[in-house]
């Protein structure tokens, strides 16, 4: 990477991707930046001043705020990062809409979708680019973001195409879910799962187009599974968190992948977790979780 550096972290102020800003600051340098980012300016404020004085502290951190779902911003965002740092070094795309168990999956659908799908192919679209040899451009996803938990009748929409065919599939799920059809054409009921696998198809489709160079340069592009981490997002979900990890602990090897010198090329464009990459084509369809929720 570059002598000075500049990281950038959506959805940053609270759980993951406030330990993943605590992290990047303690790895980085004094002359390094790490920018926290959401929507609510108060929250943003107050983490990004929490996180500057702590003892492990090194980088500078600044808060910014960047609703997501603007998909302009996004663009404006890159663009001044461009122009200020030439680039941006490590971008951690984390933005996660929370959805309750007993919350109509359908009625939420257009915030959760805005936010976790039409805000990632927006950070794709507008920090690829602007990635310096090097960087890192990592998609914050999960385990369910493989194929095989989706029908195979819709495997074909996500499985080898481009960044624009996914965009064309998740509002092709989009609009079933609000004509009430998405069932019957084989999309489960819970959200998270189509979700999850169009983040991964989008990473895998940029990551398809850029794969040569950035092999060369060192360059990694990929989709990260911090496995269970107790959150106020994914608390209301398990009766059981014995198992579950710490923010602070699940960042530890998205943050690995981060400061790894180089980029190995079995990981690139992948879906990994703890270092390992989770098959594309593996998972089944999680009927039980179609059972266990509104739709």
């Amino acid at each position: 990477m570059n002598a000075s550096r500049t990281a950038l972290v959506t959805g940053a102020n609270q759980g993951l991707g406030r330990a993943l800003v605590e992290g990047l600051a303690a790895r980085m340098t004094p002359a390094d930046l790490v920018l926290l980012t959401g929507r609510d300016p108060e929250r943003v404020g107050l983490a990004a001043d929490e996180v500057g004085r702590l003892p492990g502290t090194r980088a500078r951190v600044e808060g910014r705020v960047l609703d997501v779902t603007d998909t302009p911003a996004i663009a404006r965002l890159a663009a001044e990062l461009q122009a200020r740092h030439g680039g941006v070094d490590v971008v951690l795309s984390n933005a996660v809409a929370r959805v309750l168990p007993d919350e109509s999956q359908a009625e939420r659908a257009d915030e959760f979708i805005d936010v976790s799908n039409t805000a990632t192919h927006a950070v794709l679209r507008a920090f690829g680019p602007v990635l310096r040899p090097g960087g890192r451009l990592l998609v914050v996803a999960s385990g369910l973001g493989t194929l095989g938990h989706l029908d195979a009748r819709l495997h074909p929409l996500f499985d080898g195409v481009g960044l624009d065919r996914v965009e064309q599939a998740v509002e092709s799920w989009r609009a079933a879910v609000h004509e009430g059809t998405a069932t019957r054409a084989g999309w489960p009921v819970w959200l998270n799962v189509p979700s999850k696998v169009a983040q991964v198809a989008a990473v895998r489709a940029v990551a398809a187009e850029r794969r040569a160079r950035d092999l060369a340069t060192g360059t990694l592009v990929a989709a990260v599974c911090p496995g269970m981490v107790d959150t106020a997002t994914s608390r209301p979900w398990f009766s059981d968190h014995s198992q579950a990890q710490t923010p602070a602990r699940a960042a530890e090897a998205v943050l690995d992948l981060v400061f790894t010198e180089g980029a190995d090329p079995a990981l690139y464009g992948q879906l990994v977790r703890f270092g390992e990459v989770l098959s594309w084509y593996g998972g089944s369809p999680l009927v039980e979780q179609d059972r266990m929720v509104r739709p």
